[in-house]
C-alpha cells in the first residue's frame, strides 16, 4: 500500500522554523516502520516543500506556501491506498482524513494497526 503520513507540520508552532522542523520529524519517524511492513510511506511535505522552494516561497504561509501545500496532499490521496493519522491538532491533517474516507481509502490511527503487506 502507499500510505499518505497525516499529522501536524504548521499545527501549533506558530511557523517557527525549528517547531516545524519537530513537527515533520515526528511525521517522519513513522515512514521507515511502514516501509519495513512492507508499504511505501508517503509525506505530502515531502512533494510539497521542494515544489513551494521551486516556486519561490518566501516564508512559511505565503501565497506560494498555500497555492501548493495542501493541494499537493489532496492530489496524493488520490493515489494512496490507506492514510495513517498520527496524533496531534491538524486541521490539514483532519481534512486528509475526511478525502480519504470520501475516496474509500483505509484510515489507520496506530502503526500497530497496519498489517504486513503479503509477499
Amino acid at each position: 500500500m502507499l500510505i499518505l503520513i497525516a499529522g501536524p507540520y504548521r499545527s501549533g508552532t506558530n511557523n517557527d522554523p525549528d517547531l516545524i522542523q519537530k513537527n515533520l520529524d515526528r511525521l517522519e519517524s513513522v515512514a521507515l516502520p511502514i516501509f519495513r511492513k512492507g508499504h511505501i510511506p508517503m509525506i505530502g511535505e515531502w512533494v510539497a516543500n521542494p515544489l513551494i522552494e521551486l516556486a519561490g516561497s518566501k516564508e512559511v504561509g505565503d501565497e506560494i506556501f498555500t497555492e501548493i501545500q495542501y493541494p499537493t496532499a489532496h492530489r496524493l490521496l488520490t493515489k494512496c491506498d490507506a492514510i495513517l493519522r498520527i496524533e496531534g491538532a491538524s486541521k490539514g491533517a483532519d481534512q486528509d482524513v475526511e478525502i480519504g474516507k470520501k475516496l474509500g481509502l483505509q484510515i489507520f490511527y496506530n502503526l500497530k494497526d497496519i498489517p504486513n503487506a503479503e509477499s
